[in-house]
């Protein structure tokens, strides 16, 4: 009898001890995967949240233009595919700007974005934006250091502007949290022949990491976020059957 409760009181004390390494575990590693059931039912709270928002955006006339920006392979176009499967094309709109054409490159370098810019009762989402100066144009080379200074000075200024005609504007980050379960399949040869893409240099991913210490600089014109929502199970992937 005495050694059952000794027992019983041994598992109770250990059992005690798992949970508060796993509580540690969660606040400083990544969090244990959600089940499948649980990230529909989240999913569905969520979806209901981005229409009736959705509503309130076109009764209130409201402009919103959400920029994504991040590393390489961090889920950004998940995170967005989700945020726009439930709602409607006329209000929530995506924008994936490709490489500037020679006639773009002629004109102020802004310029390109502000002709997507919302209008009332509108949802822009910019799928990377105006900070790729800060990031890949420069490791690239595509701008002169001097330019990208010139960018990191002028970026709040024109973001105050968009605040101050009534855009709302958040900026979302994407980390490196989905980076290192695609790396494999990131580097892939693709199945079929595709157009040749430019290889990124070393440097590209720090550039971006640096680029995105920065956005806050932005000033109290705008809202910084680091996203973890939506995402894999929780951040952009519908789980596998």
């Amino acid at each position: 009898m005495a050694k059952k409760k000794n027992r019983h009181n041994q598992d109770d004390a250990e059992g005690r001890t798992s949970s508060s390494v796993a509580g540690e575990e969660g606040e400083t590693g990544p969090r244990p995967k959600m089940k499948r059931k649980e990230y529909e039912r989240q999913m569905r709270i969520l979806h209901g949240e981005l229409v009736a928002m959705q509503e309130w955006v076109k009764d209130s006339g409201a402009k919103i233009c959400i920029v994504f920006e991040g590393r390489d392979t961090a889920g950004k176009g998940g995170t967005i595919k989700r945020i726009t499967e439930r709602v409607s094309p006329r209000v929530f709109r995506i924008v994936a700007l490709p490489t500037p054409t020679e006639r773009e490159k002629s004109q102020m370098y802004v310029q390109r974005y502000i002709q997507h810019f919302p209008a009332a009762g509108e949802v822009v989402i910019f799928d990377r934006s105006w900070y790729n100066r800060a990031g890949v144009e420069r490791v690239m080379g595509f701008c002169k250091p001097e330019e990208t200074e010139r960018f990191l000075e002028l970026a709040p200024n024109w973001e105050k502007a968009m605040t101050d005609s009534g855009i709302l504007l958040p900026l979302v980050y994407r980390g490196r949290r989905r980076q290192k379960a695609r790396p494999a399949q990131h580097h892939q040869p693709p199945a079929r022949p595709g157009p040749v893409q430019a290889a990124r240099p070393p440097g590209h991913q720090a550039a971006q990491t640096a680029a995105s210490r920065r956005l806050p600089a932005a000033g109290p014109a705008t809202t910084v976020y680091s996203s973890t929502v939506l995402g894999g199970k929780r951040a952009g992937r519908r789980p596998r059957h």
